[in-house]
């Protein structure tokens, strides 16, 4: 029997045969009618996706069972590698080391004392032309979770 191929592994190969195909993750999300941000986290191993949502994948990119299959599993969100060293990524690093702070201070002053649910919670990515150059919008939409006091014999 051979080895069963990781949600990472059968991720890149995904990503590598979307890009070939040419479709964006956007006309891929359309297809199965789930957030594009959420589509590409799924296929990129973060969620598992349904079956039905797998199997119209594959079709849409000739996927073989054992990518498939990978799409299914439940996930395990600690990535393999430190992907903070990649451009993209280490300037959300970034984001969150000079905003977050702030932003920590802001949600304490509007909802008390709590966080931001990265559980409960939908992003949303658009480019927006500006006559300095397009941007990357993103919103995050995350549930406030307020820190609650609870003995164990309540």
């Amino acid at each position: 029997m051979p080895a069963m191929i990781s949600k990472q592994d059968a991720g890149e190969q995904i990503d590598e045969r979307r890009r070939n195909a040419g479709l964006t993750w956007r006309a891929l999300a359309s297809r199965l009618g789930v957030p594009e941000v959420w589509l590409a986290a799924a296929v990129l191993g973060m969620h598992p996706l349904t079956p039905a949502q797998a199997e119209e994948l594959g079709y849409a990119l000739d996927l073989e069972d054992e990518l498939i299959s990978a799409l299914v599993r439940q996930p395990n969100r600690a990535p393999g590698a430190d992907v903070s060293a990649d451009p993209t990524i280490y300037r959300f690093h970034e984001l969150i080391q000079v905003y977050g702070p702030a932003l920590k201070s802001l949600i304490h002053d509007e909802f008390g004392d709590g966080i931001m649910s990265a559980i409960n919670c939908s992003l949303t990515f658009e480019r927006v032309p500006h006559p300095d150059g397009d941007r990357v919008v993103i919103t995050i939409d995350g549930k406030f979770l307020p820190y609650a006091w609870v003995s164990g014999t309540d």
